[in-house]
């Protein structure tokens, strides 16, 4: 008579503990737990040893685990919204990277504008996390004194409002609308206009003062055409109120929707380079062969070391007063102005 093995029966390996390296390696649970940590004090002979009885016996460090000891994990939230956009999904990647090589683990909780920031900044807290990056509109007063109390730092990227305990890093905007208005009209434009939303972005707003107000101090003629939202239809959109004004320089407030005007002016047969465009972020899509846009760069991988450097001082010095940080931006110059 067979006899029917029972597979089903087998137990499942046991899973492997600090403990069992610890023995493999002949040394200390201790000195295991210091050569997985970042910048622990243990020798390089005794970090290499860990290491390959980790790897022979298949050892993974639980962070989550480690995370209820510390009651801090190395998780880091990354709160963003319109990752249609180009260059939103640049700056995420950017940042996870830099994250990522300071030994932080990026969890990302995209949101909406008609979704509340604090809702999502109030679910990371439930993670323990060692600090929030927000990217998306700026969270309300209650939600940053509530991590502040927890002592989770937020640093806001590209946001107006002043907290405190809360640090900024802020793209050089006002550089960029004076330098945009100087550019158009040394390229010939007569008649300029900035195109921006003006509720939906801080940044925006900045860019369109600053163009606006450096025009005028030129003496230039020059107008805002209002959008709701920053985004390549609505630049599509707009190109026939453009050529009814006679617009022949226009400052688009991101390349996102500069591509969207361009777009629109082939539709129309117009785009003969009679009318000058800048954009601002220098996404991939800027230098493709349909657009050569003109534009600015705003350096995501500076932008990156900066936040995480606040971030990780303010870790350190949780009642340090607030402080913002500019990110340089530089005009790239291609066929579009």
């Amino acid at each position: 008579m067979r006899v029917r093995e029972n597979h089903g029966s087998e137990r499942p390996a046991k899973r492997v503990t600090s403990h069992d390296v610890a023995r493999a390696a002949g040394v200390s649970r201790a000195a295991v737990s210091r050569a997985f940590t970042p910048d622990a004090s243990v020798s390089e002979k005794t970090r290499e040893k860990v290491y390959q009885a980790a790897k022979d016996l298949g050892y993974r460090v639980n962070y989550l685990a480690r995370s209820l000891t510390n009651k801090r994990s190395d998780l880091v939230g990354l709160v963003a919204a319109g990752l249609d956009n180009p260059f939103r999904t640049q700056q995420v990647e950017h940042l996870a990277r830099a994250l990522i090589a300071r030994n932080y683990r990026p969890i990302l909780l995209p949101t909406s504008k008609e979704a509340d920031s604090a809702t999502v900044i109030g679910q990371l807290l439930h993670y323990a996390v060692s600090g929030v990056i927000v990217t998306s509109d700026a969270p309300p007063s209650h939600i940053c004194e509530e991590c502040a109390a927890e002592g989770v730092p937020i640093v806001l990227i590209n946001k107006g409002e002043d907290y405190p305990l809360v640090d900024r890093v802020l793209s050089d905007d006002h550089n960029a609308g004076h330098l945009a208005a100087d550019h158009l009209l040394q390229a010939g434009a007569t008649r300029l206009t900035v195109i921006a939303g003006t509720t939906t972005s801080y940044s925006s707003r900045r860019r369109a003062e600053a163009f606006l107000a450096r025009a005028k101090s030129l003496g230039a003629e020059v107008s805002h055409i209002s959008v709701t939202q920053n985004d390549y239809r609505n630049g599509r959109d707009i190109v026939p109120a453009l050529l009814d004004n006679g617009i022949n320089g226009i400052f688009a407030v991101n390349d996102y929707m500069a591509c969207g005007i361009i777009d629109g002016l082939n539709d129309a047969s117009r785009n003969d380079g009679s009318i000058k465009i800048i954009g601002h972020d220098d996404i991939p899509q800027a230098s493709w062969g349909a657009y050569e846009l003109t534009t600015f760069l705003q350096p995501c991988d500076i932008q990156a070391e900066q936040v995480i450097d606040l971030l990780s001082s303010r870790i350190l010095d949780p009642d340090a007063v607030a402080r913002v940080e500019f990110t340089p931006v530089t005009l790239i110059k291609r066929r579009s102005a």
